[in-house]
């Protein structure tokens, strides 16, 4: 473990679900340290009265405390061989499957996905950790034939250098493990600003790595406001940034990192479709629809957010979700038997509301709504829950550039309703029906994202034809939108991704740059 760990902040790690709140720390040149700046408390989404941990935030100077740190040691880290660099990663990994459960449960509180999905979430970090700690067993470059004799070209990586890290919080420790293990593995250092809502399973993720031996240095934490991460890409100091998060705020740091030759990888805005057509599995496409649409509160880039239906079973398909949607039970996460917690904040839930509300006035069918837990559970709902909801939309007035003629059959009409053109990012699903084929598929590119899409039917020729026909960094057939695994690329296309592709050997193409070597003895 780096030096100057604090003594208290080790004390805090045996009280995962104790009332009084974990005390945060930043971790800045290997030491564990108190902020600067403003209080901030991490509250229980589902019980806002609770406090899971509080400390006080970093300020800009941190930001350009930590990059000197990591700059520090930069050289010597990207010296240290990969096999070492990896052993370090599966210490990690060991040390997080250990307090799988611990670390699950303050998820679930924190973030508010069930305490299933937050458990699994940290297993899943686990295992990505451990993916990237068998880096140094796969391909390290390459050897091209030389023209002249006596020669031989190598191709060569070379990590970037010092690597911004900015995080969401749906996905608190997975997402941030996805990033870091490679960008470490590789030999870069690190400088980690996580959503600031999540505060906590980032501190929990720097501990499990920190306390596996990393360098002083190698790895800086800031928790911290979003103009960290301003503050982060405009450093000097700054070798390349990789981001998750909102499109708006993605954009602003690509154009910062643009202006100053700072090489950038984003991951942002996703509106993805679920095309059930007639031939489909209805009673399994129901399932996945649920699973891709409600699980984690919708509050996933990958949610099935566009149900698209073939008209002749739509209405059957629906009485399916619909039943389904029925035994759904909505309620506290860390209940085991519940299904859907409350979104990260009530304002977040506020903002969902307020969407529906607006794809109503515009004309939008609710056609399922679920029960708040004040239905079930006989008190007043907190104000972070939202229900499980269906709205069925119709087609509108042609919305920007997809509204060109001849891009899709006459029938589909392109549609500007709030919920079917904006990401929401909650449990809401907004439906349309086809006509054909050709029209579903025409459905689901109506929009400018093109992270994931589902499709469910059991014709492989269909299966075939949709690979080429939608335009998405990620395609689904018969299961959910939702959904991605350490060793293949994960990132989308259109407006929804920037830059490399992230997990798998995609990753080395953001982290590590080539270097083309010409030997001749």
């Amino acid at each position: 473990m780096s030096a100057g760990t604090d003594t208290a902040h080790d004390g805090a790690l045996a009280t995962p679900g104790a009332a009084l709140p974990v005390p945060l720390r930043l971790l800045i040149g290997g030491a564990w340290v108190a902020g600067d700046g403003a209080p901030l408390a991490s509250r229980n989404p589902a019980r806002p009265d609770e406090v899971v941990a509080e400390g006080t935030q970093a300020v800009p100077a941190d930001v350009d405390r930590a990059v000197r740190a990591a700059r520090a040691t930069a050289r010597e880290w990207a010296r240290t061989p990969i096999h070492a660099r990896g052993a370090v990663l599966a210490r990690a990994a060991a040390a997080l499957e250990e307090r799988a459960d611990q670390l699950g449960l303050e998820l679930a509180r924190e973030e508010g996905k069930t305490l299933a999905e937050g458990t699994g979430e940290v297993l899943r970090a686990a295992q990505i950790l451990r993916y990237y700690a068998g880096e140094g067993d796969r391909v390290a470059g390459e050897h091209f034939a030389s023209p002249r004799r006596g020669e031989r070209i190598l191709v060569t990586r070379r990590p970037l250098g010092v690597v911004g890290i900015v995080t969401p919080f749906n996905f608190p420790i997975a997402i941030p493990a996805w990033k870091i293990a490679p960008a470490l593995v590789y030999g870069n250092t690190v400088v980690w600003k996580p959503a600031s809502t999540v505060p906590l399973l980032a501190m929990r993720l720097a501990e499990a790595l920190d306390g596996a031996g990393l360098p002083a240095g190698t790895l800086n934490l800031l928790i911290g406001p979003g103009a960290l991460g301003t503050a982060l890409v405009r450093q000097p100091g700054l070798d390349g940034l990789s981001f998750t998060g909102s499109t708006g705020v993605g954009r602003m740091l690509a154009g910062e990192a643009a202006s100053r030759g700072v090489p950038f990888q984003g991951e942002m805005g996703g509106k993805n479709a679920a095309i059930v057509l007639a031939d489909a599995d209805l009673d399994l496409a129901a399932e996945q629809v649920l699973f891709g649409a409600f699980r984690s509160s919708g509050q996933k880039c990958t949610a099935t957010s566009r149900l698209i239906v073939a008209d002749e079973v739509a209405d059957e398909f629906l009485a399916l979700l619909t039943a389904r949607l029925d035994a759904w039970r909505l309620g506290d996460p860390t209940d085991p038997s519940v299904h859907m917690g409350p979104l990260v904040t009530p304002a977040a839930a506020e903002g969902v509301r307020a969407a529906i509300a607006a794809a109503e006035a515009e004309g939008a069918r609710v056609a399922y709504c679920g029960p708040s837990p004040a239905a079930s559970d006989g008190g007043d709902a907190p104000s972070a829950f939202v229900p499980p909801t269906v709205l069925e939309v119709g087609a509108g007035s042609p919305v920007g550039d997809h509204a060109a003629a001849g891009e899709r059959p006459a029938s589909c009409v392109p549609c500007g309703n709030t919920a079917w053109r904006e990401e929401l990012f909650g449990p809401v699903l907004a439906m349309r029906r086809a006509a054909s084929t050709e029209e579903a598929f025409a459905l689901a590119e109506d929009s400018e994202f093109g992270l994931s899409a589902a499709l469910f039917t059991r014709g492989i020729a269909t299966a075939l034809e949709a690979v080429d026909a939608l335009d998405v960094g990620i395609l689904h057939v018969n299961s959910e939108s939702a959904g991605a695994d350490p060793h293949v690329p994960f990132g989308g296309a259109k407006k929804s991704g920037y830059g490399p592709k992230e997990q798998g050997a995609a990753a080395r193409e953001f982290f590590t740059h080539t270097t083309t070597v010409y030997l001749r003895g």
